[in-house]
């Protein structure tokens, strides 16, 4: 009886075979899923191009109608944020220009920066208001508005915020540190020269001196009184005479409004609906090109749904319910 078995050769051709079948098929479940993630891409890119439009649409309708404009004013006012005055004063521009904006609501939720930005924005609202006296101007605190953002929400007609918002701080500071006594135990010289007595104004390395401190409290003063002008101007008697108004001190809604500071409490919505008597709400931001908008839309989404993964991986058990 005799028994048949593959030669060397044979067994090596046969896994060659079995090889070259594994890597098509690996190659075919490659290309199956490159297709898919390609398609899911163009469907994703495709989707946000056409919320893009349909927002465009919304807005387009919503312009054509009576409405309430509003502009966001979050975060830091200073130079190349959002809240620049190169950014907002667009956008202030446009919600006053709107044939169809009955009022132009601030929605501010800052916590202030740069006096010479708020000034340029207060300043700018002020002409605004001149050109289009039948527009009143409303700002709405959040969950603050302090310092160059009350300064900013000064130059409108009517202030409202939340009970618990934070509001005020009428005041200018500032800020630095004294090294000259560390280096001088660490044995370093600080080697200073200059062609003008105070052009090492404030050296952080060097003994404070006082002639350059009075010059600076008093540089601060002149800001501050400013400020309260500028306050002042956009209150007139509104405002209570309490001593520590113009302390650099914070109220919540309820204080705010019983110093005068405020008109009365109240949210976007509610201010929109029950006071200017116009729910219709219209954002003006500066122009972004459709490619701008895409991006931004692009990294709303994302984030969501990074974040919903996380949550999913991490709290599998989260419900809402």
């Amino acid at each position: 009886m005799s028994q048949t078995t593959n030669s060397p050769n044979e067994q090596e051709w046969k896994v060659i075979g079995q090889l070259v079948s594994s890597i098509q098929a690996e190659q075919k479940r490659a290309r199956r899923w490159g297709i898919f993630f390609k398609t899911l891409t163009f469907v994703f890119l495709f989707s946000l191009l056409a919320i893009g439009l349909a927002d465009d649409d919304l807005e387009s309708f919503i312009e054509a109608q009576d409405h309430v404009a509003v502009v966001d004013i979050f975060g830091p006012i200073m130079a190349d944020s959002e809240a620049s005055a190169e950014k907002l004063l667009p956008s202030l521009e446009a919600a006053f220009e709107a044939p169809n904006s009955k009022a132009v609501l601030l929605n501010i939720n800052s916590p202030g920066g740069s006096p010479v930005q708020a000034g340029i924005v207060f300043d700018e609202l002020q002409l605004l208001k001149q050109q289009y006296p039948n527009k009143p101007v409303y700002a709405v605190i959040g969950d603050i508005g302090a310092s160059g953002a009350y300064y900013v929400a000064a130059a409108a007609d009517f202030i409202y915020a939340d009970k618990a918002s934070t509001v005020g701080s009428i005041g200018v500071i500032g800020s630095g540190f004294g090294f000259d006594q560390l280096i001088a135990k660490l044995g370093i010289d600080r080697r200073t020269y200059t062609a003008g007595s105070n052009k090492d104004f404030l050296d952080p390395f060097l003994p404070e001196k006082q002639q350059q401190r009075v010059m600076f409290e008093a540089l601060l003063d002149d800001i501050h009184q400013q400020f309260i002008s500028q306050v002042e101007l956009g209150r007139g008697n509104r405002l209570t005479a309490d001593a520590q108004l113009y302390s650099g001190a914070v109220w919540h809604g309820q204080q705010a409004l019983q110093l005068g500071l405020i008109d009365g409490l109240g949210s976007l919505y509610s201010v929109a609906r029950d006071v200017i008597g116009v729910s219709e709400k219209l954002w003006y931001s500066p122009n972004e090109t459709p490619f701008e908008q895409l991006m931004d839309e692009l990294g709303v989404q994302t984030k969501t749904a990074i974040s919903w993964g996380l949550t999913q991986a991490l709290v599998p058990s989260l419900k809402i319910q």
